[in-house]
């Protein structure tokens, strides 16, 4: 029977005993592999390279190295931490030899669930068998160790952050930093006064910061060095435009400044990731547009070091593989790092100490926004040199509005944790930038402070944070070789190479501590593909297996079961950037819808084991998205031509609507603990050996939500955001747990849908925060809205479609 494992497996893989009888021959089962391989690719002897997964069902959950000198015995002795949250009745040791197109299945070994759910540990021999279920050949076995523990074993399981004693999550490449200080940044910039007053513990009130100011001045006071990575960086856009707030030099583009302070000898070092095909499929889609080959000509022949890093492959994997990656996969980490002055200005010391910068914002055309959002209103001002629109074919800033409104989230990090991100960008760079020329800190220790804390911890205002990523090998220098040493530095050893998967991790962690409410804004939401009904598609195709969305089914449920409060708010855009109706965008979708489905059939099941069928799952689980729509004003940009007839374009411009991009990789826990990195929750994100991506984690030690809610700087940026979005704050919002808060929330984003979507127009949209328009069936299926089949301005169905032609790869 199925068991529920929804906890931590520890396994080991040691060794199989004896693969055939003929010694060292070619005999049998492996003549056949290498006659083949030999055949197919026109090489000599080919030599088996052996390899070992674990799968829960159908869900791939862990494999080892390959093993290319020993083919009767390979000994792997490779260990294994697995976070898993699905339904098995078997976990499947699968014996594989690798070769140049692909694998050769050697057979599988088989563990009942049931032997292990209640905690034993399993130690044995086990047969393994092929595919119709008979020993293999000679009767070999593999001898694995295998141990269980459920959730409710795990002390943090809804614990929360208990104590500042709190070591961070574990098994992973960074430790956690204590006394550092956190600047959290919503949208590139925010005007002044634009936050109401939110009260914090202390007597203290919520402050914003801006982003784009924050890093120009960073920029600009650099004296040693500025280290830039992106998946996008234009030379041509400038980071300071609000007139009311003017800094000097503010007006010269980012290409600019970084020349200038290359010639005063700032070593300035960018690694922009080579959009090699651009990945044609998606191109035409309008989903990538990065100016990749500009920014690099923009910097020849200066002082500036520019350097286009293709997403390498780690060295192994087969051809097809290998393809897959440089081809299909991104650098997608945003951050600045430079050396800044102490605090208190460098009258006192000429001491430096590390800034970084990280979160969801590339320093790229689009980006600049502020909580506004207008679609029309600043398009003969901050952007009229920066109109972004890549959801219609054609459009430009002659032919009028909307732009696309840009939501984004960032953040500063100061302390130890900035140090931290600089060494991620030192392995980055000592990997693919070619060139020996960063600054070696150490010959400025009479400089630089070495990583210590900026706040003292018994300053109220410190912060505990730990830098998680999705890497691999191939990205980034100085991985350990072998997988034991892997596995002690917090990496995961894949089949060749060694993988960084801790944002993942952190997701998890933070989802199975939390107690009260989680509030996640991201530019995607689907995954956990294991767990999808198999309509149409055959899940364990899909292989978009990270654990985010089922992980969050299961808190909901858990905490039905146990008669708890607990509520999930998501905010997502309202399609993925690009033309809605293209086969990329529709496949998103798709995958998307089946996520949510996968997640209200959880918890309408548990809503009905506990007789509660009456309730509204949408007040357990709630989507949302963005939209703006502005009435036409006097003194109004007037473009001079107009969108083709007939068109996306023409219509959203009658209709003076238009989605507000949610492009925010973010997530906050009982409003104690958030994540805020680039990370999408995806599987190219979340896999590790995908896209590359970084986040933060952090909690500040003395606003938990111990004896009393949390009140500090977490619980402030979320309340402005809550207000950036709906127009408004409310008492009811300051507990996001309850009822009353959950219901005003989605009554609220009704109504703004209403507004949004309807024929008239009387006044501009009171805030942008809006229902996501699908229904929910009473068995949990996703169905469309009525009168709501296609998006507004549309002929793009909100449900998606199926894509017969593109690779799941590409687009989960």
């Amino acid at each position: 029977m199925e068991f529920l494992l929804h906890g931590r497996l520890h396994a080991t893989i040691y060794e199989v005993d004896s693969l055939h009888g003929s010694e060292g021959g070619r005999s049998g089962f492996f003549g056949k592999i290498l006659a083949n391989v030999e055949e197919t690719i026109g090489v000599g002897k080919g030599e088996p390279q052996l390899y070992a997964t674990i799968d829960l069902e159908k869900a791939r959950v862990g494999r080892t190295r390959k093993i290319t000198n020993e083919p009767n015995n390979p000994k792997w002795h490779e260990s294994f931490h697995i976070y898993c949250g699905h339904m098995a009745k078997h976990v499947i040791f699968t014996v594989k030899d690798d070769n140049p197109i692909g694998a050769t299945l050697i057979g599988r070994a088989y563990i009942p669930v049931e032997d292990i759910f209640h905690g034993e540990e399993v130690d044995r021999w086990v047969e393994i068998l092929d595919t119709e279920k008979k020993p293999i050949d000679g009767g070999s076995k593999i001898h694995v160790k295998l141990q269980y523990f459920g959730v409710e074993k795990d002390k943090n399981w809804n614990r929360g952050i208990k104590s500042v004693k709190f070591p961070g999550v574990p098994y992973t490449f960074f430790s956690q930093r204590r006394g550092c200080k956190v600047s959290l940044y919503q949208d590139a910039h925010i005007p002044g006064n634009f936050v109401p007053k939110i009260p914090l513990a202390g007597g203290k009130h919520y402050e914003a910061s801006r982003c784009w100011e924050d890093i120009f001045d960073a920029i600009t006071n650099a004296k040693h060095f500025i280290y830039i990575t992106g998946w996008s960086v234009y030379a041509e856009i400038s980071l300071v435009r609000d007139s009311r707030r003017p800094k000097e030099g503010g007006d010269v583009t980012i290409g600019e400044i970084l020349k200038k302070k290359a010639s005063e000898g700032v070593k300035v070092i960018l690694l922009v990731w080579d959009d090699r095909t651009s990945v044609d499929l998606l191109k035409q889609d309008g989903l990538m547009a990065t100016h990749d080959e500009e920014t690099e000509n923009f910097f020849k022949g200066t002082d500036v070091n520019c350097v286009l890093c293709p997403r390498n492959p780690d060295d192994g994997g087969s051809i097809v593989q290998n393809l897959q990656v440089s081809t299909m996969f991104t650098h997608h980490q945003k951050i600045v790092v430079v050396d800044s002055e102490m605090p208190g200005g460098p009258s006192r010391t000429r001491s430096r100490r590390i800034v970084s910068f990280v979160g969801g914002l590339d320093l790229c055309d689009g980006r600049y926004d502020t909580p506004f959002h207008s679609l029309f209103r600043t398009l003969d001002t901050a952007h009229h040199d920066d109109f972004h629109q890549p959801n219609f074919t054609g459009a430009a800033i002659t032919k009028g509005g909307p732009r696309e409104p840009w939501h984004d989230i960032h953040c500063r990090l100061e302390g130890a944790i900035a140090w931290d991100v600089l060494y991620n960008f030192e392995q980055r760079w000592n990997r693919q930038g070619g060139k020996d020329i960063l600054v070696k800190i150490r010959d400025l220790d009479d400089i630089i402070i070495p990583p210590s804390p900026v706040l003292f911890s018994e300053d109220h205002d410190s912060w505990n944070v730990q830098l998680f990523r999705s890497i691999d090998g191939g990205a980034a220098a100085a991985f350990p070789d072998s997988p034991e040493a892997a596995a002690e530095a917090g990496l995961v050893s894949g089949k060749d190479n060694i993988i960084d998967r801790s944002i993942q991790d952190a997701y998890i962690h933070a989802i199975r501590r939390a107690k009260d409410f989680i509030y996640i804004e991201n530019q995607y939401f689907l995954g956990s593909s294991f767990a999808w009904s198999a309509d149409g598609i055959k899940p364990e195709e899909i292989n978009a297996l990270h654990l985010i969305p089922k992980e969050l089914s299961l808190k909901i449920v858990s905490k039905i079961k146990a008669g708890e409060r607990f509520k999930v708010y998501v905010v997502v855009p309202m399609w993925p950037e690009g033309i809605p109706e293209s086969g990329s965008v529709q496949a998103i979708l798709d995958w998307q819808r089946r996520t949510m489905e996968m997640m209200y059939k959880d918890v309408i099941k548990a809503l009905r084991e506990k007789g509660l069928e009456e309730e509204d799952p949408r007040d357990y689980l709630t989507f949302f998205c963005l939209g703006n729509r502005e009435v036409k004003k006097d003194g109004e940009y007037e473009p001079t031509e107009k969108p083709e007839p007939d068109s996306d374009y023409i219509r959203a411009q009658e209709a003076r609507r238009f989605m507000i991009y949610v492009h925010t990789k973010m997530m906050i826990v009982d409003d104690e603990y958030i994540i805020i990195g680039s990370a999408n929750i995806n599987q190219r994100s979340m896999d590790g050996a995908r896209d590359s991506e970084i986040a933060m984690g952090g909690y500040q030690p003395y606003h938990l939500s111990v004896r009393q809610p949390a009140r500090g700087q977490i619980h402030g940026f979320r309340m402005s955001l809550w207000y950036e979005h709906l127009g408004m704050l409310d008492e009811t919002f300051l507990d996001p747990s309850s009822q009353e808060c959950v219901k005003k929330v989605n009554r609220i984003a009704d109504k703004y849908w209403d507004l949004y979507s309807s024929e008239s127009l009387e006044h501009d949209l009171p805030g942008h925060l809006l229902r996501y328009p699908i229904g929910i069936s009473s068995q949990g299926d996703i169905t469309k809205l009525p009168g709501c089949e296609c998006f507004p301005d549309t002929k793009a169905r909100i449900l998606g479609t199926k894509s017969d032609y593109m690779p799941p790869i590409l687009t989960t």
